[in-house]
């Protein structure tokens, strides 16, 4: 399979709804503060209006290796460039469509994640929940590989705190940011 984090191969696995997102919709988020791409930290529970947060497992580096071996092979865990490019792309849209803000969120640290929001030239932050604090009190979906912990692809619509919306499971990873633009123009706030 191809390594390249840009090009998702043609037969990647589909992930299953397997029901680890259920509980999510109508929670209110904990007022947890994440560290951010963009400098200091953002506490998601005290942001008005919508925001769409949508969490990855990891993002490659062009001209390393993928995680694991079998990384490709693991349904869902291949995308995470694609899926942040959609939403570089679809960030105006996402904002003229009712979004207030745009986060992509995963367990790697600010460090880790400065390298593809500057190469990428993302237009909003990535949040770091290395400490895996947001990722246990919501008890989001997650798996492990190799002894580290990664979340599962999904994106979460929240208002004023509260998940709204939960697309659960994603794929393919890249049409994300058109499915929540869908979501947001059909269900205005």
């Amino acid at each position: 399979m191809n390594d390249d984090p840009n090009v998702l191969p043609d037969d990647l696995p589909v992930p299953m709804d397997d029901g680890a997102a259920d509980h999510l919709s109508g929670r209110m988020l904990p007022d947890i503060a994440l560290d951010c791409t963009s400098g200091g930290a953002v506490r998601l529970a005290g942001l008005p209006g919508r925001t769409v947060v949508y969490a990855y497992p990891k993002t490659g580096v062009p001209g390393r290796a993928l995680p694991t071996s079998d990384w490709n092979l693991i349904p869902g865990a291949r995308g995470c460039t694609p899926q942040s490019c959609a939403f570089r792309d679809h960030f105006a849209e996402l904002l003229r469509a009712g979004a207030s803000q745009v986060f992509g969120l995963s367990t790697q640290d600010t460090t880790y994640q400065q390298e593809v929001a500057n190469r990428l030239h993302l237009p909003f932050a990535l949040l770091s929940d290395a400490g895996l604090k947001l990722t246990q009190a919501l008890r989001l979906p997650t798996f492990t590989k190799d002894g580290e912990v990664f979340l599962r692809r999904l994106t979460m619509i929240v208002r004023d705190g509260r998940i709204e919306h939960v697309i659960y499971p994603v794929f393919p990873p890249d049409r994300n940011a058109a499915d929540v633009l869908t979501w947001l123009r059909a269900n205005p706030a």
